[in-house]
C-alpha cells in the first residue's frame, strides 16, 4: 500500500542535520533577544502594545518547533552527539527565557492592555493568554532586583541543566545493565518474552538471552520468571539505578537530587513563598498545599481497606510456595498467579488479541465515534523504522498531524509521554495546524510478528492519545493558550485518564481485539475475565500512587528535605504510614524518580490523582446517556478539549458536567463502592 504524502508541514527527520538545528536554535535566541533589546518600553497605542503580544507569539512559535525537534530527538534517539548539542544550547535557552520572564517593558505591555478600555474587545483567548502571561511574569521574578534578579537567572540556568543531568543518568544507568541468562532462568518465561529477551541479546553480539532494565525486559521477568533469586537480583538492579547502592556509582543521582531541592527552595524564597510546593500550586487548580495533602490522606483512608485484604491474598499465595516473607520482587509474580487462580486471566493469554495494528486501528475507530474525526495515516520522513505519521480530519478537512513512537529500544528515554511539536496558531502566513509526537515503550515486534500488547499497555496508550487530542482538537488560535497551553497542570489529565474508560468497555474490546492468527474477537470468557479483574489490586495501586505523590509534596513544602538523609527519611515515613508491601533498605526509588527531578511533575506528581476525580465524574456522565453517545462526546470536545487554557479547569469541567466535581464515580471507578455501573 502506497501511503499520499502528508499534506501537513513536517520536519525532515531524514534529513535533520544537527548542526544546522543548533544554528537554527540559535538563531532564534538571538531573535528573541534582539527583540527584547529594541523594546526598552512599553508602547502608548493599544494597537501597538497587541502588535508586540504578536511578535512574540511569533518568535515563541519558532523557538518551541526549533528546540522541539532537538528535546525530542534527545528523548528518543539519545546518543553522545545529540546530547552534547542539546546540553551546550541549554545555558543560553535558559538565558533568553528568564530575561523574557523578567523584563520589564514587556511585562509592563501585557499590564497595560489588561488594564485597558479596550481590553474588553479582544478574544477571550486573548483575554486568557493575557491574564496567564501577567501570573507568569509574577512567578518568574520580573518583581525582582538588583542581585536577587540575577541569582534567579543563575538559579533558572543552573536547574535546567540538573534536570537534563538527572534525566541522562537514569537513561545511562538503565542501559549500562544486562544480564546473560542460562535455559533454567527461563522457566516461567512465555516464548514471546524469551524471544524478547533474545533479541536484547544479539542486539549486544550474544547468541543467549540478556535480562534488562528495558521495561518489557523487566516486568515479564518480574512477573513471570520462576527462579526467585533472578527476580531479586533485577528488581535490586532497578532500584537503585542511578544512586550509590548501584555497581554504577558513575550515574549517581544523590548530589544532583540535593542541588535541585536546594535551588528550588531557594527560587521559591527568593519569589515571595514559603516553600517549593507553594509556588508550584500558585499556577495549579488545587488552592493550596493543605487541600492537596488532604485530599491524598482521605483518599489513601478509602483505598486502605481494599489494599490490606489484596496483600493479605498476595502473601496466602506465596505461602502455598512456602514463602513466608513476601519481598519486593514476589509482588509482580504472585500477582499473576493470583490473576490467573481468581479470574483465571493471565496478560500472556490475552497478548495474541492484541496485536497492536489492530489496537491502533480500532483507537482511530473509538475516537471517530466519539468526536467525528477520521485519522489516516500519511507518508512523511520519520527517525526511526518504527516511526509512523498520521492526520486528523475533520469533515475531510486535515485539521492536525501526529507521530507514533511506541516501542521500546536503546537510546530512548523510558516511560511514556506526548509532545507538542507545533501549536494551533494564527500566523502571519495562515492558521497553523497543530502537529504532536506519542511516545510509549511497549514490547517491540518479535522476529516478522506485529508487536503483541498486554492490556496494561493499550490502556497506555489510549493514556497518552487523550493528551494528543487535547493538542489536536483545540480550537484557541492563541499559541499560549492552544491545546495543554495555559491548563492547569493538575487538570492536564483529564483528558488522558478519561480516555483509559474505553479500554474497559465491552463494545470498545470487540473493536480492539483479533487474535493473532484465528482473528477471533476476545471469547467471552476472557473478555468477562478481564473486565471481572478490572479492580484487582486497585487498593494497592493507589497507595502506592499516594506514596509517590506525598513523598513529593512532603519534600517540597514543610520542612523542605535538602540533603539525601532527610530525603529518605521522608520517604521512609511516608511508607511506614501508607504503604502496604514491603520494600528493601537499598531501595533508591527517589534516584530515578524522572516525573519530578527531570519532567514537570514537581510538587505536583498528585495531579495524577486529582484528575482522575475529574476524568471519572466526565465519564460518570457517558455511563448514564451511553458511552459511545455522539452528542455526549461532541459536548466533551467542545467543553474540554476545545478550549484548551481559554477557560479555567473548572470552568471547563462545570461546562461539561453542570456542576463541581465529586469524587463519588472515582471510588466506584476503583472498586470500593458496591454501586457498579455497567461499562
Amino acid at each position: 500500500m502506497t501511503l499520499q504524502q502528508a499534506t501537513l508541514p513536517v520536519p525532515q527527520f531524514d534529513h535533520i542535520q544537527l548542526d544546522n538545528l543548533k544554528q537554527e536554535i540559535e538563531k532564534n535566541i538571538t531573535q528573541g533577544q534582539q527583540f527584547l533589546n529594541t523594546l526598552e518600553q512599553a508602547p502608548v497605542e493599544f494597537s501597538a502594545q497587541v502588535h508586540v503580544l504578536e511578535q512574540m507569539d511569533e518568535l515563541e512559535n519558532n523557538m518551541s518547533e526549533s528546540w522541539g525537534v532537538l528535546s525530542h530527538l534527545n528523548a528518543v534517539m539519545n546518543n553522545t552527539q545529540t546530547r552534547e548539542v542539546y546540553q551546550s544550547l541549554l545555558p543560553a535557552l535558559s538565558e533568553y527565557y528568564t530575561q523574557l520572564g523578567q523584563h520589564t517593558a514587556l511585562y509592563q505591555t501585557y499590564q497595560h492592555i489588561h488594564d485597558s478600555t479596550n481590553f474588553s474587545s479582544l478574544s477571550p483567548a486573548q483575554q486568557s493568554a493575557i491574564r496567564l502571561a501577567l501570573r507568569d511574569f509574577k512567578l518568574s521574578g520580573v518583581a525582582l532586583e538588583g542581585e536577587a534578579k540575577k541569582r534567579y537567572a543563575e538559579i533558572s540556568a543552573r536547574l535546567s541543566q540538573l534536570s537534563s543531568d538527572f534525566s541522562n543518568h537514569v537513561l545511562d544507568a538503565t542501559q549500562a545493565y544486562f544480564k546473560p541468562l542460562n535455559e533454567g532462568q527461563l522457566k516461567g518465561l512465555s516464548q514471546s518474552s524469551i524471544e524478547l529477551l533474545k533479541q536484547y541479546g544479539q542486539q549486544r553480539e550474544l547468541d543467549q538471552p540478556v535480562a534488562t532494565l528495558d521495561m518489557p525486559a523487566y516486568l515479564a521477568i518480574m512477573t513471570y520468571a520462576d527462579d526467585r533469586s533472578l527476580r531479586e537480583e533485577l528488581y535490586k538492579a532497578y532500584t537503585t539505578r542511578a544512586s550509590d547502592q548501584s555497581d554504577h556509582k558513575e550515574f549517581d543521582n544523590t548530589a544532583v537530587m540535593e542541588e535541585i531541592l536546594k535551588l528550588r527552595q531557594e527560587m521559591a524564597v527568593l519569589l515571595g513563598f514559603h516553600d517549593f510546593a507553594e509556588y508550584s500550586l500558585a499556577s495549579k487548580m488545587a488552592p493550596d498545599v493543605q487541600t492537596v495533602h488532604d485530599f491524598l490522606v482521605d483518599l489513601a483512608q478509602h483505598a486502605r481497606t481494599p489494599a490490606l485484604k489484596e496483600v493479605a491474598e498476595l502473601k496466602a499465595i506465596a505461602q502455598q510456595d512456602g514463602i513466608e516473607q513476601l519481598q519486593p520482587w514476589d509482588s509482580g509474580y504472585y500477582s499473576e498467579k493470583l490473576k490467573q487462580q481468581q479470574f483465571n486471566l493471565s496478560q500472556e493469554t490475552l497478548k495474541p488479541y492484541f496485536p497492536a495494528p489492530k489496537i491502533i486501528q480500532g483507537l482511530f475507530q473509538i475516537v471517530n465515534r466519539l468526536y467525528g474525526v477520521q485519522i489516516v495515516e500519511r507518508d512523511a520522513p520519520v527517525w526511526h523504522p518504527d516511526v509512523h505519521y498520521y492526520e486528523l480530519e475533520d469533515q475531510g478537512k486535515v485539521i492536525a498531524g501526529f507521530y507514533f513512537d511506541l516501542y521500546a529500544r536503546n537510546g530512548k528515554r523510558g516511560g511514556a509521554w506526548m509532545s507538542g511539536f507545533r501549536s494551533r496558531m494564527q500566523t502571519t502566513q495562515g492558521l497553523q495546524k497543530p502537529i504532536c509526537y506519542m511516545v510509549c515503550n511497549f514490547t517491540p515486534p518479535v522476529g516478522h510478528q506485529p508487536a503483541l500488547l498486554t492490556h496494561d499497555e493499550v490502556n497506555t496508550l489510549f493514556h497518552e492519545f487523550g493528551h494528543g487530542l487535547h493538542h489536536m482538537l483545540t480550537e484557541v488560535d492563541n499559541i499560549s493558550v492552544a491545546g495543554t497551553h495555559g491548563v492547569a497542570w493538575d487538570a492536564v489529565e483529564l483528558p488522558s485518564q478519561f480516555m483509559e474508560f474505553w479500554t474497559w468497555d465491552k463494545e470498545s474490546l470487540d473493536v480492539l481485539s483479533e487474535h493473532i492468527e484465528t482473528k477471533q474477537a476476545l471469547p467471552e470468557e476472557l473478555l468477562s475475565a478481564l473486565l471481572n479483574a478490572r479492580f484487582f489490586q486497585s487498593g494497592m495501586q493507589t497507595l502506592r500512587q499516594i506514596e509517590f505523590a506525598l513523598f513529593d509534596l512532603t519534600i517540597h513544602s514543610k520542612n523542605p528535605a535538602l540533603n539525601s538523609t532527610q530525603i529518605q527519611s521522608v520517604l521512609d515515613d511516608i511508607r511506614s504510614q501508607f504503604s502496604v508491601l514491603p520494600t528493601t533498605s537499598y531501595n533508591r526509588f527517589q534516584n530515578s524518580f524522572s516525573h519530578i527531578f527531570a519532567g514537570g511533575y514537581a510538587a505536583g506528581y498528585y495531579s495524577y490523582k486529582w484528575a482522575e476525580v475529574l476524568a471519572s465524574d466526565a465519564f460518570d456522565r457517558f455511563e448514564a446517556e451511553g458511552i459511545f453517545n455522539t452528542k455526549t462526546g461532541h459536548e466533551f470536545r467542545q467543553a474540554i478539549l476545545a478550549v484548551g487554557g481559554k477557560d479555567t479547569a473548572l470552568e471547563a469541567f462545570v461546562n461539561f458536567r453542570g456542576r463541581e466535581p465529586k469524587i463519588d464515580a472515582l471510588l466506584r471507578h476503583q472498586g470500593w463502592t458496591n454501586d457498579h455501573k455497567t461499562a
